[in-house]
């Protein structure tokens, strides 16, 4: 064989030798591509499959009642914010999420800009119409016609455009502040021997510890512990007070959430996703929480602003919203910054009725 034709048969192994290399690092290539892949795949399903422990509730936009009358101008503000309605349920029975007054009402604005997260609880005694001129204590409309009612009667006598909601039971709230190893509140004596009882409660209820605070002094709440602060009301301020109560474990909850490691947060999504309902899909929970970092809690307060208190018979002592037209112009200002708002004539006629029965008009407030 001439020293040509060696150079020509050593050069084709060479060529064979570089293309089977080639063919074996894009086998490697392709391979890891493969398992990555399979990887995401499976870390899908994963929440997928937590998300899907999660109870849906969907309410049928159809059903959804929002005053017509409301200005576009006002509508284009609000649609710059995603409006939420929190409902937290005290029914004695863990798990049963579709009924029971909802002792908790909130409505959180998260500015789609800004991540910007305002809250504010609706007193749950607030005179309002639960629906068809029916006036009572509004935590009524969800143990009437369940969350469906209950967000038709913020949209109604609010002025809002609420169509999602989120239900949780207070079981949920102390296992998750269990898991983010309690939250930091200062307690009064006087709320010290009111949570008693409610530890005691709480504890029994939930199948965990009941500790005893000793007196006023700043403690590391454990969920039994928080779950009862948060339930005090018989103290100076009544039902405003334990609002303010609530609000604070929220944030607290929130401060360390967001410090949290993922393993904690993984913790907390297996231990309460079973005692949360919602309106959200699988889709919209997973885009809610890809930003939950970027979210900065903001301004918190409770609604109404001018308020007073009255026996209404058979009703009990309800909250009088001083009045509504003057409280719902202040709340649109509060979780939407629209300084310019003018309540709808529904929320007008509300408010009418609402003077008529009760006495208490613009002014008479506190």
């Amino acid at each position: 064989m001439s020293s040509e034709q060696k150079a020509r048969n050593s050069s084709t192994r060479r060529a064979k030798a570089a293309a089977a290399k080639r063919r074996r690092k894009n086998k490697i290539i392709l391979i890891v591509v493969e398992v990555l892949v399979l990887i995401l795949l499976a870390a899908v399903l994963a929440v997928v499959l937590k998300l899907s422990r999660i109870e849906k509730s969907e309410v049928p936009l159809e059903n959804i009642e929002i005053n017509q009358e409301i200005s576009s101008e006002a509508q284009e503000i609000m649609e710059q914010f995603t409006t939420i309605a929190l409902f937290g349920l005290d029914n004695r029975s863990n798990g049963n999420l579709s009924s029971g007054r909802s002792d908790v009402i909130m409505v959180a604005t998260i500015n789609n800009d800004t991540k910007e997260v305002k809250v504010c609880s609706v007193y749950r005694d607030t005179y309002l119409d639960l629906g068809k001129g029916k006036f009572n204590k509004c935590n009524g409309a969800y143990a009437a016609g369940g969350p469906e009612q209950a967000i038709n009667m913020l949209n109604k006598n609010l002025d809002l455009a609420i169509t999602d909601y989120v239900t949780v039971d207070f079981n949920a709230v102390v296992k998750c502040v269990d898991l983010l190893g309690g939250v930091e509140i200062t307690v009064t004596d006087l709320e010290a021997e009111m949570m008693y009882g409610y530890i005691n409660e709480v504890a029994e209820m939930t199948d965990e510890k009941a500790e005893q605070l000793p007196g006023a002094g700043t403690y590391n709440l454990t969920g039994v512990q928080a779950c009862a602060y948060a339930r005090v009301r018989q103290t100076a301020g009544d039902d405003y007070k334990r609002t303010e109560r609530q609000r604070l474990v929220i944030q607290k909850m929130f401060e360390k959430a967001q410090k949290a490691d993922l393993g904690t947060i993984n913790k907390i999504i297996d231990a309460v996703f079973d005692d949360i309902q919602t309106s959200f899909s699988n889709a919209e929970l997973i885009a809610l929480a890809a930003q939950v970092f970027d979210y900065k809690l903001g301004d918190m307060s409770g609604f109404p602003f001018e308020k007073n208190s009255t026996p209404l018979g058979s009703k009990g002592e309800v909250v009088v919203p001083c009045d509504l037209v003057t409280n719902v112009t202040a709340l649109h200002e509060f979780l939407y910054g629209n300084t310019d708002y003018e309540p709808t004539s529904t929320v007008e006629a509300n408010s009418k009725m609402i003077i008529n029965e009760t006495g208490f008009s613009s002014g008479d407030g506190y």
